[in-house]
C-alpha cells in the first residue's frame, strides 16, 4: 500500500499525538490498530446507504495508514435497534453510527433539521447552511449534549413521494392511510388526517407485503428498486414534499472524538466530507438508471401528486416546522438559523435552478 501524505491530505502541519486512554467506549488494540465498533440503522451491504459508510470506513482506514480499523453492524442487530443508533454510542455499545438524525427526534424534535425538513433545504442548500451558514455550529452544540461530534456523511438528493396500494389522487385519498414515512413528514401527515407509522428500513416491505400499512416512502427508484417495492405494488407517487435532500450523519462518541490527535479529526471530517459528495452523486446516477427500469421493465404507474394535497401539506408543515422548532433556546436558534437561509435560498433558486430547469424543459 501507497503511503498517503497526512501533512497533504489535510492541507496543513500535523500534529503528532495519539488516543486518549479515556476513550469511550475504549477501542480494541490490535497491533497498534484501533479497532472501532460502527452501527448503522441500514441492512448491511445494502445499495447508497449501507455502501455509503462503508466506504467512509475504507477511506479513513487507508488515510490514518491502518491505524484506525471500523467494524461495522448493519440492521437488524441485537445490539441495538437500528433507529435507536444515537443511543448505543451513549451507552458505550459501540463507538460511532451512521444513520439520519430525524430518527432522534424523540429526544429532541430539533434534530430533524440536520437530516430531512418538509418543504425545506435541498441537499445542496443544506450544505450552505451547514458549511457557510452556522449549521454545523449549531449541529455541535446539538450533539454535544448527547456526547456525540456529528458530520454530513452522506445525502439522497430529492426523494419520491412512495408507494401505495393504489393511486393517491386527491386529499381524501390520504385519510386513514397508514403510510410508513419517518420524521416531521410523518407529523404533517398526520395533520392532514393519515397515520403515519415509523419503520426502520428491514420492517418496511414485510409491513407493506402483510398490509399492515397502505404506503410507504423510503428514498427514490435506486433504493425502492433493491428493496423490491414494484413486487407489491404498481404506483409511485412524485414529487416527495417530506424530504427534499436528506443528510446522512456520522456519529461519533465526543470522548473518542476529543481524544484524537487534531490530525486525525481533520481526516475524519475530510473523510465525511468526501462521502457526502460521493453518495449524492450515487443516488444522482443509479436513480436515473432504476427510474427507466421501473417504468418500462416492471411496468410501474407515476402518479403525480395532486395540487390540493400539496397547499395543505405546504400549510401543515409551517405548523409542525415551527413547532419543531420551539422549545428550548438551542431549538429556537437552530429553527431561526435555518429558516433564514431557507429564505435565501427560496430567493436565490428562483432565479437560478428553478429558473433554469422550467427552461431547459422547453428544449426536451
Amino acid at each position: 500500500m501507497t503511503k498517503i501524505d497526512r501533512r497533504k491530505f489535510i492541507g496543513g502541519s500535523a500534529v503528532v499525538g495519539a488516543l486518549a486512554a479515556s476513550s469511550f467506549p475504549s477501542p480494541a488494540l490490535s497491533k497498534g490498530r484501533k479497532e472501532l465498533r460502527m452501527a448503522m440503522s441500514w441492512p448491511k451491504n445494502f445499495p447508497a446507504v449501507a455502501t455509503a459508510a462503508q466506504r467512509f470506513a475504507k477511506r479513513f482506514e487507508l488515510v490514518t495508514e491502518g491505524r484506525y480499523k471500523i467494524r461495522i453492524l448493519g440492521s437488524p442487530n441485537r445490539l441495538f435497534h437500528p433507529l435507536k443508533c444515537l443511543d448505543a454510542v451513549q451507552q458505550g455499545t459501540v463507538h460511532m453510527y451512521h444513520s439520519a438524525e430525524y430518527y432522534f427526534t424523540g429526544k429532541l424534535p430539533a434534530f430533524a433539521f440536520f437530516a430531512g425538513v418538509p418543504f425545506g433545504l435541498t441537499a445542496a442548500e443544506r450544505d450552505g447552511w451547514l458549511h457557510f451558514g452556522g449549521g454545523q455550529q449549531l449541529w455541535d452544540e446539538l450533539s454535544a449534549q448527547y456526547d456525540v461530534k456529528a458530520f454530513a456523511c452522506g445525502q439522497t438528493g430529492s426523494q419520491m413521494g412512495g408507494w401505495a396500494k393504489k393511486p393517491l389522487k386527491s386529499l381524501d385519498d390520504f385519510k386513514g392511510l397508514r403510510m410508513r414515512i419517518p420524521g416531521l413528514g410523518g407529523d404533517v401527515l398526520r395533520e392532514l388526517g393519515a397515520a403515519p407509522v415509523n419503520l426502520a428500513a428491514t420492517e418496511i416491505m414485510p409491513a407493506l407485503s402483510a398490509g399492515r400499512i397502505d404506503a410507504a416512502e423510503w428514498i427514490g427508484p435506486y433504493n425502492d428498486l433493491a428493496f423490491g417495492f414494484h413486487k407489491i405494488t404498481k404506483h409511485l407517487h412524485y414529487p416527495g414534499f417530506h424530504e427534499p435532500g436528506t443528510t446522512f450523519s456520522l456519529g461519533v462518541s465526543k470522548k473518542l472524538y476529543d481524544g484524537m490527535t487534531k490530525e486525525d479529526q481533520a481526516m475524519l471530517e475530510a473523510c465525511s466530507l468526501t462521502e457526502n459528495n460521493l453518495n449524492l452523486s450515487e443516488f444522482m446516477a443509479n436513480n436515473a438508471k432504476s427510474l427507466e427500469l421501473l417504468v418500462n421493465k416492471h411496468k410501474v404507474q407515476l402518479h403525480e401528486l395532486p395540487d390540493d394535497f400539496y397547499k395543505e401539506a405546504g400549510k401543515a408543515a409551517k405548523d409542525v416546522v415551527a413547532k419543531a422548532g420551539s422549545g428550548d433556546d438551542l431549538s429556537k436558534r437552530i429553527y431561526e438559523s435555518y429558516s433564514k437561509f431557507r429564505k435565501l435560498s427560496v430567493e436565490w433558486s428562483r432565479y437560478s435552478n428553478q429558473s433554469y430547469m422550467q427552461k431547459r424543459s422547453l428544449t426536451e
